[in-house]
């Protein structure tokens, strides 16, 4: 049986992963919009993810005798200036999870609870590779700059085969 210490802050990391879910699939949007399909199809993509983690953490409270409640959603921003912003965002937004998990795993260890403890840690894991993802594109942007071709081809390699290689951490 789950605490309700844990239910509860179990219950807040769907909000964060489902608004998480919300906020990328807005980006994705606005950059099929402007015209960046590779991009949106990424973000589309990391979307949906964010959505599995919040839909694996929901059957895991439920699993374990809590109540896993649908939030109200904030509404995310939805109009963005550069393809560099939507991924500074994405990171410093990764960077906001992590810590999120991180303090659940200490509410766990505080609350000895090892069962959600050790279903936290592919969290952990997922966040390590979430963060690297977004420092890895932010990088490459920076290499292009303003460079118009550059960012024909980046949002090129991200929509093709290529692409799928860019987020090559499974769910």
């Amino acid at each position: 049986m789950i605490s309700e210490k844990i239910e509860a802050a179990l219950n807040r990391q769907i909000d964060l992963e489902g608004y998480s879910s919300m906020y990328y699939l807005a980006m994705a949007s606005w950059c099929e919009v402007k015209g960046y399909n590779g991009v949106a199809q990424l973000l589309y993509q990391h979307s949906d993810e964010e959505r599995m983690h919040m839909l694996k953490l929901f059957r895991y409270i439920n699993d374990r005798g809590g109540w896993a409640v649908v939030p109200p959603f904030a509404a995310p921003q939805k109009d963005f200036t550069s393809i560099h912003e939507i991924f500074d965002i994405v990171h410093s937004h990764e960077v906001k999870v992590s810590n999120e998990i991180n303090a659940l795993v200490e509410l766990c260890i505080q609350e000895k609870d090892y069962t959600t403890h050790n279903f936290l840690q592919w969290y952990v894991t997922e966040q390590i590779e979430e963060e690297s993802l977004a420092r890895n594109l932010i990088d490459k942007l920076k290499l292009i700059g303003e460079d118009k071709g550059g960012m024909y081809l980046f949002d090129r390699d991200l929509g093709g085969p290529a692409g799928s290689g860019a987020h090559a951490h499974k769910s």
